[in-house]
């Protein structure tokens, strides 16, 4: 099969993806984008905190990019998911699970991570909508309101701290034993914050509004929105397969501007950033394209 060569191949089409198109676009880049069209904010209704966008669904910022992205004939995109990775010489050959090669000059993973959702009935359904992950997101439309968080020791005393600016009321489920210490406990209920260890067995709701969580023991506690910090994996292992380093959080490792450990390899957006926003993607996105643009300029100057 005859392959096509690109300066940058971009594996992956949200934010960041979008903007180092525009970005390398810009700089008479021969770019091809892969995205498989299945983004991870795909449940959220309503994206915020990002100027001139606030409000607007995250369909109509991506569409809006690729109206724009038309103007610039040297970039192309392709809907197909990226299935392999190799370095041949001062190429890298991508793959597709339908059977297409290309090859590139240097590679950029804006490929996000996938959440690892507990086993909790309603709560994968909830997730982007009234199961949130970030008040600097989400917090202002439900501010004042009865909120859960989602959490337990260190990270979700902190988790709760923030998030009780925003709420109403705050309710913390720990899902079990909790293993705060008994300082943080006593802070915690000396802001009258409710600590309940009682497994969550159900996220109640009515098309994905929380209407309330329903506990192991059978009661219930209304909420409007629940928040949580879940683990997660990388949703692309072909940077790891090229030999990229993971930081102890499980993002792909990178010096601050996209560029890795491995050489003509670049990462931005939730990969890397666990500032996990649009505006952080989008300023992810354009600092890679940057540097990879500059990289270029080096090799052929």
């Amino acid at each position: 099969m005859e392959s096509t060569t690109h300066d940058v191949i971009i594996i992956g089409g949200s934010y960041a993806g979008l903007q180092a198109a525009m970005t390398l676009g810009r700089s008479l880049r021969k770019v091809l984008v892969v995205d498989g069209g299945k983004p991870c904010n795909r449940q959220t209704p309503h994206s915020h905190n990002f100027l001139t966008h606030d409000g607007h669904t995250p369909a109509q910022i991506a569409a809006e990019a690729k109206a724009q992205l038309a103007a610039y004939p040297t970039l192309e995109f392709l809907e197909d998911t990226a299935s392999s990775a190799v370095k041949n010489a001062d190429l890298f050959e991508i793959s597709t699970i339908f059977g297409r090669k290309f090859n590139a000059r240097k590679l950029l993973f804006a490929t996000g991570i996938a959440d690892v959702m507990p086993n909790i009935k309603g709560f994968v359904e909830c997730w982007g909508i009234t199961v949130i992950h970030c008040p600097y997101c989400h917090g202002y439309e439900v501010r004042g309101q009865a909120t859960g968080v989602f959490g337990n020791g260190d990270g979700g005393y902190e988790y709760v701290k923030m998030i009780s600016h925003w709420a109403g009321g705050v309710t913390l489920f720990t899902n079990g034993a909790s293993t705060l210490t008994d300082e943080q406990t006593s802070k915690l209920k000396s802001h009258q914050i409710n600590i309940i260890e009682t497994p969550v067995a159900e996220v109640v709701h009515q098309n994905g509004i929380i209407t309330n969580v329903k506990l192991a023991d059978g009661s219930k506690l209304p909420l409007a929105a629940l928040y949580a910090h879940l683990p997660f994996k990388q949703h692309c292992e072909l940077p790891m397969l090229l030999g990229c380093e993971l930081t102890e959080s499980g993002h792909i490792k990178n010096d601050g501007f996209g560029k890795t450990n491995v050489n003509g390899v670049y990462a931005a957006g939730d990969c890397v950033d666990p500032l996990r926003s649009v505006a952080s993607a989008v300023r992810g996105g354009m600092a890679a394209a940057a540097f990879i643009n500059k990289e270029l300029i080096n090799e052929d100057f």
